[in-house]
């Protein structure tokens, strides 16, 4: 237990965390399970406690790069269909 440092999946939780909400919005649900998966190993005693604000900062990140991914798809498809529907209409007037 008194191991200190992060372990590697705590930092790639981190990096794939800033990535997904800054670039590619994809690696934010990964980054959301290596922060979630990295916790609950630190929990369990298996990972250096050290990673716990890094995973946790990941994780977060994560969620709200997963967030912002779902909603710009359900956007997108929200516009798709408005688009469909206002041309079906144009093809009346």
């Amino acid at each position: 237990m008194g191991r200190s440092g992060a372990s590697s999946r705590a930092i790639w939780a981190l990096a794939l965390g800033i990535l997904g909400l800054i670039m590619c919005g994809l690696l934010a649900p990964i980054a959301w399970w290596f922060g979630a998966s990295e916790l609950r190993d630190i929990r369990l005693g298996s990972a250096p406690e050290g990673g716990y604000g890094l995973a946790l900062a990941g994780m977060i990140l994560g969620i709200v790069g997963t967030v912002m991914l779902i909603s710009g798809c359900f956007l997108g498809m929200f516009y798709l269909i408005l688009g469909i529907f206002l041309g079906f209409l144009g093809m009346f007037a």
